[in-house]
């Protein structure tokens, strides 16, 4: 079996499994490259991403980076990689950079190319209600998202499943997805297939889509809810000051009401909407701690703010 020589492009968490399979795999990752360490915290402590963690605990060398600039091509080029294997890195790769791999570069990415093309495709496919979504493994082309697929896996999305537990087991799958694909092409047995089907874009995601729109149906703002959540999380404002909402599940056994409306039904803190109402399940309102809806309510009809 024929083995490469790799160098890895990425930076949050649900890059580290495609890291650590491929590590674990037969093939050598040479280098990693990843984003600058950044200020965490109130006391704004240097910290390294969780692909630098997981590259220095396996002792593979590391390269920080904002930006993939001639310096860091020239270092790629001493490196002299087979293949370039990138999953959300965060920064986008030129030409010379793209030619250095004797393979080129394929990237893992987190949607059914090509809809979702773009930095949050599983938020926005949440978001705009897809029933499915999956990973894509593609040759890498200057182009965003636009390059030949080389392998795709398909999962169901969960009624209730929120954004962030969508990513992490996409990481997973996806994981697994790419290894295949880095061995077919260490095998010569890869089969490109250009990309088909509407293109849609899933741009980064800003504080503002977080904010509910309760004049929608119920469904569409769970949609939004679970899209944003955990970041940049789904509020709304009430009494002047933002609430923050963690868990919500639409009350279909409740009455109606107007949209954007608050009400107390039995034990259930309600909201209308544009259909049924939503129930909030646990809530954070701003400067205290996150807490059940019921407590919230009590709080804030207590006189509490």
């Amino acid at each position: 079996m024929t083995s490469l020589r790799l160098v890895f492009a990425g930076s949050p968490a649900a890059a580290v499994p495609s890291l650590a399979a491929l590590a674990a795999s037969r093939h050598e990752v040479a280098a990693v490259i990843t984003r600058d360490d950044t200020p965490q915290g109130r006391r704004g402590v240097l910290t390294p991403t969780p692909v630098a963690v997981e590259a220095e605990s396996r002792g593979i060398p590391v390269i920080r980076a904002h930006r993939l600039t001639d310096e860091v091509t020239e270092r790629v080029r001493e490196i002299q990689p087979d293949l370039g294997v990138i999953v959300a890195y965060g920064g986008l790769l030129r030409q010379p950079l793209l030619e250095t791999p004797r393979l080129g570069w394929i990237n893992l990415h987190f949607s059914l190319l090509p809809r979702w093309r773009g930095a949050a495709p599983v938020q926005r496919a949440i978001m705009a209600g897809d029933e499915v979504t999956g990973a894509t493994v593609f040759q890498l082309v200057e182009a965003l998202d636009a390059g030949d697929i080389l392998g795709r896996m398909t999962v169901p999305i969960g009624r209730r499943q929120t954004a962030g537990a969508m990513l992490e087991s996409l990481a997973d799958s996806g994981a697994e997805l790419l290894s295949q694909v880095v061995d077919d092409l260490a095998e010569g047995r890869a089969m490109p297939e250009a990309q088909e089907g509407e293109v849609t874009i899933a741009p980064k995601l800003t504080l503002a889509d977080g904010l509910l729109d309760f004049t929608e149906p119920a469904e569409a703002v769970m949609n939004r809810l679970r899209g944003v959540t955990p970041e940049p999380g789904a509020f709304t404002t009430v009494d002047d000051a933002r609430l923050k909402i963690l868990d919500a599940t639409i009350a279909r056994d409740h009455s109606r009401l107007s949209p954007g409306v608050f009400a107390l039904d039995g034990k259930a803190v309600l909201v209308g909407t544009a259909t049924e109402p939503i129930e909030l399940v646990q809530v954070h309102p701003a400067g205290r701690k996150a807490m059940d809806a019921g407590s919230w309510w009590r709080g804030r009809h207590a006189g509490i703010s």
